[in-house]
C-alpha cells in the first residue's frame, strides 16, 4: 500500500510528536529547495582567461566562442595589465637602465581593449563578458646582472582585478613601470625640494665665472640628473631596489582598485611554479598564503587552481580570516573563486571550462554577476568540463523561524541550525562523492554517498550572541569548494521568544 509518508506514520504506532517533527523537516526541506531554485538561478563562468591582449593564444572574440560553445556563459577576461621588468645602474637606475617588457593591456592599449570587449559582448547579447585585469604591483632585485644570483623577488605574486571599466583606473594603477602619475607628487615633493638647493648653487657658480663655472655646470648637470632620477611623477610609491617591502605594495593596490568601486582577489598564493630561472634572470615567488591573512579589505583569493591548495582545509588561512570577520576584527568576509590562468587550450593540462565558478544570480546580466561575486553568492568547482558536479543547494535554516540563508548570506537565528545540501551531476550518472562541512573551521561532520546526494543535518550547537559560519568542499568527482553562510545566534532572552 503506497501512501504518503506523513499520513502513514500518523496511523502508525510511532508516537505523534515524533510524526509531527517528520513531517515538519520535511516540508521544510521542499520549501527550501523550492525557494532556493526560484530565487537564483546558477550560471557557470570563467575567471582569469587570457587573450592576445598579453600572453594568451585566442582572441576575446575565439575565447568567448570557445566558452559559448561549452555552454558557459560568463567570461571575466583577466589579461595581465603591465608586464615590465627594469634594471638599473647606481646612482642614476632611472636614467640608466635596461628596461624588458612584454605585451600587456596597457602596452596594446587600454582603450582598444575594453572597446574589443564591448564589441563582443554585442556580438554575443546571450554572453556576459566583463573586462578584468592581472597585475603584479610589486618586485625587488637582489645580486648583480651577470652573475648567477641576480634575482627578481615577488615577481609573480599576482592580484586579479574585476570591475574597473575606465581606461583612466587602468593607467593610474600603482603599479611598477606604470607610467606617468601625480598620485604621489606631494609625498616626494619634499624630497626633490632637496634637489634645487644643489641645483641653485650650480647656477651661481655658472654666474661667478672663472674658476667656479666648470663647477657649477658640473653640479648644476648632476642635480638636473638627480631631479630627474628621483622621479617624483612615478607611477608607484615603491621602486625595485630597496628590498621587502611585505604587505605594502599590494595593499596600497588593492585599496585604489576598491576605492574606484572594484574587486581584488589573489591568485595562486600557494603555487610552486614560481621560482625558476627565466634567461639570465633568477625569479623567486615562493608560496605566499600568509599574504590572506597579512591583507586587508581585497575581495577574495583562488580557491581552486591548477596546483597545490591547502587554505581552504579545516582551520587554515581561509577559516583563520573568516573568523577575524566573525569576531570584528576585519572588515568584510573573504570569498573563493575557481581560477584557471588560461593561455591556450592543452597549455598545462588544462582545458578551457576545467575550473569554473557558478554563481548565484537572479537575471543573468553583468551588474549580477559583479554583485555575485561582491557577496559571495558563488561556489568553485575544479574537474573535466564536459561533466561536472552541480550544488544544487546548500543552506542553512533556522526552522523555528523559517529564517534561512544560502552561500554569502547573514541569518540570525534562535535554535539549532539545520543545514541542508544536494548536489548531483551534469551527466545524471551515479558518482562516489565525500562531503566535508565545516563550521568556523571545525570538520563537524562528513558525507559519503552517491550523486545524487542530498542530505539534512542538524547541528546541536548554539552559543547566544555568537557569529559563525558553515562552509562545505566536495571531493571524489572533481572537486567543490561553496562560499560560507553566515549564523548569529539570538541572544537568549530574544532566542526563547523565537521558540
Amino acid at each position: 500500500m503506497e501512501l504518503f509518508p506523513p499520513y502513514y506514520l500518523f496511523k502508525s504506532k510511532i508516537p505523534k510528536y515524533l510524526t509531527i517533527f517528520f513531517f515538519i523537516i520535511l516540508t521544510s526541506t521542499l520549501a527550501w529547495t523550492k525557494a532556493f531554485s526560484e530565487e537564483y538561478r546558477q550560471i557557470a563562468g570563467l575567471l582569469d582567461v587570457k587573450t592576445t591582449f598579453s600572453d594568451g593564444k585566442m582572441s576575446v572574440e575565439e575565447l568567448v566562442r570557445l566558452a559559448r560553445k561549452r555552454e558557459f556563459e560568463v567570461v571575466i577576461i583577466n589579461d595581465h595589465v603591465r608586464v615590465a621588468m627594469e634594471y638599473g645602474l647606481f646612482p642614476f637606475r632611472h636614467i640608466l637602465k635596461k628596461r624588458i617588457e612584454r605585451a600587456s593591456i596597457l602596452k596594446n592599449g587600454v582603450e582598444k581593449y575594453l572597446k574589443t570587449i564591448e564589441e563582443v559582448s554585442k556580438k554575443y547579447p546571450d554572453m556576459v563578458i566583463i573586462p578584468g585585469a592581472e597585475a603584479s604591483p610589486f618586485y625587488y632585485w637582489t645580486g648583480y646582472p651577470f652573475s648567477k644570483n641576480f634575482t627578481s623577488h615577488h615577481w609573480e605574486k599576482h592580484i586579479s582585478i574585476i570591475g574597473l571599466h575606465k581606461a583612466e583606473d587602468y593607467k593610474n594603477l600603482p603599479i611598477l613601470h606604470n607610467g606617468l602619475s601625480t598620485a604621489y607628487f606631494w609625498q616626494f615633493l619634499p624630497h626633490t625640494l632637496i634637489f634645487f638647493i644643489p641645483l641653485s648653487l650650480g647656477l651661481l657658480f655658472i654666474r661667478w665665472g672663472r674658476y667656479y663655472r666648470v663647477a657649477g655646470i658640473i653640479t648644476t648637470i648632476l642635480s638636473i640628473l638627480s631631479l630627474i632620477n628621483y622621479h617624483p611623477f612615478r607611477s608607484s610609491p615603491f621602486d625595485p631596489y630597496h628590498g621587502e617591502q611585505g604587505i605594502l605594495p599590494y595593499q596600497v593596490l588593492i585599496d585604489y582598485v576598491r576605492e574606484r568601486g572594484g574587486m581584488t582577489f589573489w591568485t595562486h598564493p600557494e603555487t610552486r611554479s614560481g621560482v625558476r630561472r627565466i634567461g639570465s634572470i633568477q625569479v623567486s615567488t615562493p608560496p605566499h598564503p600568509d599574504d590572506l591573512i597579512k591583507a586587508k579589505n581585497y575581495t577574495g583569493f583562488a580557491a581552486l587552481y591548477g596546483d597545490t591548495i591547502t587554505v581552504t582545509e579545516p582551520g587554515k588561512h581561509w577559516d583563520i580570516v573568516l573568523n577575524q570577520y566573525c569576531n570584528g576584527s576585519r572588515e568584510n568576509p573573504v570569498w573563493g573563486i575557481s581560477t584557471a590562468d588560461y593561455h591556450r587550450e592543452g597549455g598545462a593540462g588544462v582545458k578551457l571550462g576545467d575550473f569554473p565558478t557558478i554563481f548565484l544570480v537572479k537575471e543573468k546580466t553583468e551588474e549580477e554577476v559583479l554583485k555575485s561575486l561582491q557577496e559571495g553568492r558563488m561556489y568553485c568547482y575544479r574537474g573535466d568540463y564536459r561533466n561536472r558536479a552541480i550544488l544544487n543547494s546548500f543552506l542553512v535554516s533556522d526552522p523555528l523561524s523559517g529564517k534561512r540563508g544560502t552561500m554569502g548570506d547573514t541569518i540570525k537565528i534562535g535554535g539549532f541550525p539545520h543545514i541542508h545540501i544536494k548536489i548531483s551531476t551534469t551527466d545524471g550518472q551515479s558518482h562516489q562523492i565525500k562531503i566535508r562541512l565545516i563550521r568556523s573551521g571545525s570538520l563537524i561532520a562528513t558525507f559519503i554517498g552517491e550523486t545524487p546526494f542530498e542530505v539534512n543535518y542538524e547541528d546541536h550547537y548554539f552559543k547566544p550572541g555568537e557569529k559563525v559560519y558553515y562552509r562545505i568542499d566536495m571531493s571524489g568527482y572533481g572537486r567543490l569548494v561553496s562560499n560560507p553562510i553566515f549564523v548569529r545566534f539570538a541572544p537568549l532572552k530574544l532566542a526563547a521568544r523565537m521558540g
